[in-house]
């Protein structure tokens, strides 16, 4: 008995229609049927609209044919008007008038009338234009216009005017028409009278129609005024087509107009039908020139059946097209999906045993199938010796545990926990079980993952020590370079009072020692790479509330501070030294006011101050403005100036601030000639790091009873003289040696 072949392969390694996929065949397919509903509406729209352009295109021939036949008509009529004028009967009752003449002579124009359709009415008029008599009196006569009679018309003789169209009523009904006039001259060219023949539109229309086209055909007359003469009787009509005579298509429909007043020929295709139009023209002399445009048209829906039969091909074959289309999307995806979940599989297998990652797959019965050498190396097992060893065995778990495993595995399909393998491989490891089921066959597969966790338990262990030792009486803080705080210990957050560091920085929590000179700090320990200072002093409190405060930064690899460590500890507080009458400031301090620099002034001995000399330093020469953009950098220039200077300021010596832009030096028990020696000295360090650029000093020795306004006054005059001559940048003034000047 032949057993059926099982497949190899886990469910994870089958085939699956993923949301991602099932969602690009849903758009391919939406995007499908749109796309064949927008070609098919094309299709079948540009098959409708050629076929009224072939349609138009043929009117468009009938109406010259039209045109053409309407105005050889109108010529024969001319003719026609003048061989009535020169008849035999109206000569001879003109000559000699008479009612038997008169009658014999309407007898033949009722013959006419009745035997020429367009023909029906002809009428004699006298020289003055007044009405004599007609065929038939079927018509309103009046009396002819005056710009036709006598000299005020430049026609006559064998000239025939031809009247615009007009509209009449003839047995009740309106009938447009319009009139050829001859003139009847005397042998001495006087006007003896006018005859006049009178033609209707419509029956030379009805004349000439069958001729070219159907019945159903329709064909509009309008003026250039847009007023329509013929063509109401056209059955069925459409909207906006006027329904009267008389009425205007330019009022009715104004698109269609603007298009023809603006050629003389064309098409228009409008909502509810196609419009072809033709400008002609009845006659040609100047004074009889008369222009008329013929309109046809044919309703859309009438093209719209016509085309029907092979809509419904295309509709038919844009359908088929379509379900072609669909099967073949569906069909590539599917070959897609059979092609990526091989290529799955064998980028599983490839990650499973050739990878950093240990692995090994498990049968039901708790024994190892297959393992990659990983996993081996992990477990320090040969991997020949892993095949067919107990999972239980490999974990080194007791049963109860094992059975745990178990347990979650059938619940959740998943399992994972840190093993210590320290003992039999040296390593901590982290265990991956995962549950899958065999297909077409009861059981499941263990897939277990080994990672190797040793380096994060040690970095947690190191954690947990450093925890350990940073959890001391010492308050200690890791800041960012704005002052947030990043990290702090319990000692550092009971001394300052808080409970959270988020959102926390040092300047606000030690606002009124840290807030305004924090820039400077920071400047410091870029330079010097740490700071000390006591801050928190309370000169009224008898209490010793001091704290010594060290800043020591850390530089990243572009060598700019990435983290600052602050360090708070008692201190002892300072006395006031300038209630002793001695005030002498710290040597890492800059006073920041003049009265400060007062006090230590005062504070000097007496011998110290006489022999005392004072230089002031302005860094905001003229030479210097075309590059300092704004105060902000003047500040900074000025800040770098002042710690690269206090970093080599000999002891005593004290740093004050003026003005922005100009620092003051104090140099007690010093000489003109050494305060000279250790400005040349500085400004050469400050040229050597690229600050000296328009720097320039001004020196004055102490002179007995001056104040320090005074004192400073005098230096200020040889800071004058520095920037006035221009080659010195430093100059001295009021010295105990005269008032000479060196560079």
């Amino acid at each position: 008995m032949l057993t059926q072949k099982l497949p190899l392969l886990i469910t994870g390694q089958g085939l699956h229609w993923s949301p991602q996929r099932i969602f690009s065949v849903a758009t391919q397919i939406i995007i499908l049927l749109i796309s064949s509903i927008l070609l098919t509406n094309v299709i079948v729209t540009l098959g409708e609209r050629r076929l009224q352009e072939d349609w138009a295109a043929q009117r468009y021939s009938e109406l010259q044919s039209v045109g053409s036949l309407i105005a050889d008509r109108v010529t024969f009529q001319k003719f026609r008007t003048q061989m009535f004028a020169n008849s035999e009967l109206l000569k001879n009752y003109l000559m000699i008038p008479s009612e038997a003449r008169q009658e014999q002579l309407q007898q033949n124009w009722q013959l006419m009338t009745g035997n020429i359709p367009e023909l029906f009415d002809i009428a004699l008029f006298g020289s003055q234009g007044e009405f004599k008599f007609s065929a038939s009196n079927e018509m309103n006569y009046g009396a002819l216009p005056p710009s036709l009679l006598g000299g005020a018309s430049s026609m006559g003789g064998t000239e025939v005017y031809t009247s615009p169209l007009d509209f009449t009523q003839v047995d009740g009904k309106i009938e447009p028409y319009l009139y050829q006039l001859a003139w009847l001259e005397n042998p001495d060219l006087s006007v003896r009278g006018y005859l006049v023949t009178y033609q209707s539109m419509t029956r030379m229309l009805k004349s000439i129609k069958p001729a070219y086209s159907s019945e159903e055909s329709p064909l509009l007359m309008v003026d250039t005024q847009g007023l329509l003469y013929a063509g109401v009787k056209n059955k069925p009509t459409i909207n906006r087509i006027p329904e009267t005579l008389g009425s205007s298509l330019r009022l009715s429909y104004p698109a269609l107009w603007r298009k023809m007043a603006t050629s003389n020929f064309g098409q228009f295709h409008g909502d509810d039908a196609t419009f072809v139009y033709l400008k002609i023209g009845l006659t040609t002399q100047y004074e009889t020139h008369r222009e008329y445009y013929l309109v046809s048209y044919v309703r859309n829906d009438a093209i719209a059946a016509d085309f029907y039969e092979w809509r419904n091909i295309v509709i038919i074959g844009s359908v088929v097209l379509t379900l072609l289309s669909l099967g073949l999307i569906l069909l590539v995806h599917a070959y897609r999906i059979a092609q990526r979940s091989r290529e799955f599989s064998i980028d599983l297998a490839n990650r499973l045993f050739h990878q950093d990652t240990g692995c090994i797959i498990v049968n039901d019965h708790n024994r190892v199938v297959t393992a990659n050498e990983q996993a081996a190396k992990l477990l320090n097992i040969e991997l020949d010796e892993l095949s067919d060893r107990n999972l239980q065995r490999i974990l080194q778990l007791e049963d109860d545990a094992y059975a745990a495993i178990l347990t979650q595995l059938n619940e959740r399909k998943k399992w994972h926990d840190v093993i210590d393998f320290e003992e039999q491989c040296g390593h901590f490891l982290a265990v991956t079980i995962s549950s899958a089921p065999r297909p077409a066959k009861k059981g499941n597969y263990l897939l277990v993952i080994f990672n190797d966790v040793t380096e994060l338990k040690q970095a947690q262990k190191q954690a947990n020590l450093n925890r350990l030792l940073n959890d001391n009486a010492v308050a200690s803080a890791l800041v960012s370079v704005n002052g947030s705080l990043e990290l702090a210990n319990e000692a550092f957050m009971q001394l300052v009072s808080i409970h959270d560091i988020t959102n926390q920085n040092l300047t606000e929590l030690l606002n009124n020692d840290l807030s305004s000179q924090w820039p400077r700090i920071t400047q410091q320990i870029l330079l010097q790479g740490s700071w000390k200072g006591q801050i928190l002093c309370d000169p009224n409190s008898q209490e010793n509330t001091c704290l010594q405060a060290t800043l020591k930064g850390h530089l990243d690899a572009a060598g700019e501070i990435e983290y600052i460590v602050c360090t708070l500890e008692q201190a002892q507080k300072r006395a006031l030294l300038q209630d002793r009458g001695d005030f002498i400031p710290h040597r890492s301090t800059i006073l920041v006011n003049l009265r400060d620099l007062d006090d230590y002034f005062k504070s000097l001995t007496p011998k110290s101050r006489d022999n005392s000399s004072l230089l002031l330093i302005d860094i905001t020469a003229e030479s210097m403005l075309s590059h300092m953009s704004d105060i902000g950098q003047l500040e900074s220039r000025q800040r770098e100036v002042e710690i690269h200077i206090l970093k080599s300021l000999p002891a005593g010596y004290q740093m004050s601030h003026w003005q922005l832009g100009k620092v003051i030096i104090i140099l007690p028990d010093t000489s003109s000639d050494a305060a000279h020696h250790f400005a040349v000295k500085s400004l050469n360090s400050l040229n050597d790091i690229g600050l000296g650029t328009g720097i320039c000093m001004g020196i004055a020795s102490y002179q007995a009873g001056q104040n320090l306004e005074q004192y400073l006054s005098n230096a200020e005059v040889a800071l004058q003289r520095a920037k006035q001559i221009g080659e010195q940048s430093i100059c001295q003034a009021y010295t105990r040696h005269g008032a000479t000047d060196k560079k």
